[in-house]
């Protein structure tokens, strides 16, 4: 036999709770083994009231696993960038300094913002529609930021005006001219767009009417390379307005085009495509002299028994060694050697690669997930390097700054996020 208890702690003047002096009684039970079961006493604890100020038992503070807990804290990241009221799209650095972030979000706006501090240099408003690409020129001296629905808008940095607007149809990419201010755009109907800025003077190239889904300039700034939805590849001739090269049929993909890199000299473009196939043309020849691919698995069942799809995502050139890579929606990044086109390593991520990035000056590709996390991997080994968490939704684009020191990703979260990424050679 004997009594219960019960205690209700207060919180002293310092907010901490004092297990000592700061007790109210809220009721006495006695237990007799004769008289109360305890089942009665169950009954009689339930009946209590606790009030308002019970805080340890209020509603909105959900019960969490230890891991989940250590999840949710997990942050390494340096900078956090909180504008944005939606997901957020893409993210480019200023070439000139690497001192600039310009971010993209479904917010219908494009920030411009300081790396060291997160503050906000310049606000790209006026849009219509999520903002989906946002890059600087070559010299850092003009933003250009473009909507879904093909609103284009031009700003210059150091007065943070907007010098040159233009709208087209539903935008799929936008990229600067690499070494002057011109634009280069593709759209959901095929047509390939360019303009110089902020004169305006403008050339079009036409497509097979589907969608331009990825191109890119060529170091020389006088070719494009563009993919499209049906698998063809064109190399465009940008001063006389013409295809130099249709890569299609057998020699195409099989799919839409979902990516493209060049490499250093332009001499070889890599492309990646929802067949899962990444392709090596020569730009001189218009030949495709390789084909690269993970050997075919049966097809995998999510849980709810319909078939996954896997795609390439992402693809890259070394410029140290003669290695590219291919990243899978599948979770595969797939290092391959250039001479021998064989598989090199198979280096697996939990969740879909979104992007990867190699460093300019060594053996390191980074990558980001759906998982939230940025990895980076020797290609030399297939090891991982080391991996950055700070995310608590995919990341849906990055970047690296020139030396490598920094990442800067783009996330379903609403945020942005700087990484600073340590290795002991540095």
């Amino acid at each position: 036999t004997g009594s219960y208890f019960l205690f209700r702690k207060m919180d002293n003047a310092e907010g901490a709770v004092d297990l000592h002096g700061d007790e109210e009684i809220i009721e006495v039970i006695d237990l007799n083994e004769s008289e109360q079961t305890p089942d009665d006493l169950a009954n009689e604890i339930e009946d209590v009231d606790f009030g308002e100020e019970g805080g340890d038992f209020a509603d909105d503070e959900g019960w969490q696993t230890e891991e989940e807990d250590m999840e949710a804290r997990q942050d390494d990241s340096e900078l956090t960038f909180s504008m944005h009221t939606g997901s957020v799209f893409c993210v480019s650095l200023d070439p000139a300094t690497n001192s600039l972030a310009v971010t993209g979000g479904e917010d219908d706006k494009a920030f411009v913002w300081r790396l060291n501090d997160g503050e906000v240099v310049l606000e790209c408003a006026g849009h219509k529609d999520s903002v989906t690409c946002a890059s600087f020129s070559h010299d850092s001296k003009l933003v250009a930021s473009g909507d879904m629905s093909g609103l284009i808008k031009v700003w210059k940095v150091e007065t943070k005006e907007e010098v040159w607007s233009f709208e087209v149809g539903d935008l799929e990419w936008l990229e600067w001219h690499p070494c002057a201010p011109v634009l280069l755009a593709g759209t959901a109907d095929g047509n390939v767009w360019m303009w110089k800025i902020p004169g305006g003077e403008c050339k079009t190239f036409q497509g097979p009417g589907c969608q331009a889904t990825s191109g890119k300039f060529l170091p020389d700034g006088k070719r494009a390379v563009v993919g499209y939805e049906d698998g063809v590849v064109r190399l465009w001739d940008l001063k006389q307005g013409n295809s130099i090269h249709v890569i299609k049929g057998q020699d195409g993909h099989q799919g839409p085009l979902t990516c493209m890199a060049c490499s250093k000299d332009g001499t070889l473009v890599l492309t990646g495509s929802v067949d899962c196939q990444a392709k090596l043309i020569n730009t001189a020849t218009g030949k495709v002299v390789g084909v690269f691919s993970i050997d075919e698995k049966k097809p995998k069942s999510s849980m709810d028994g319909e078939v996954e799809s896997n795609s390439v995502e992402s693809v890259g050139f070394c410029n140290v060694f003669p290695l590219v890579a291919v990243a899978y929606l599948d979770g595969t990044l797939a290092i391959y050697d250039l001479p021998t086109q064989s598989l090199r390593h198979r280096c697996q991520h939990e969740a879909g690669i979104v992007h990867l990035h190699w460093e300019e000056s060594s053996s390191l590709v980074s990558t980001c997930s759906l998982d939230g996390a940025v990895r980076i991997w020797d290609a030399r080994s297939g090891n991982m390097v080391s991996e950055y968490h700070g995310h608590t939704a995919e990341i849906l684009d990055f970047t690296l700054s020139r030396d490598a020191s920094l990442a800067v990703t783009a996330s379903g979260d609403h945020k942005a996020k700087v990484f600073c990424l340590q290795r002991p050679d540095r």
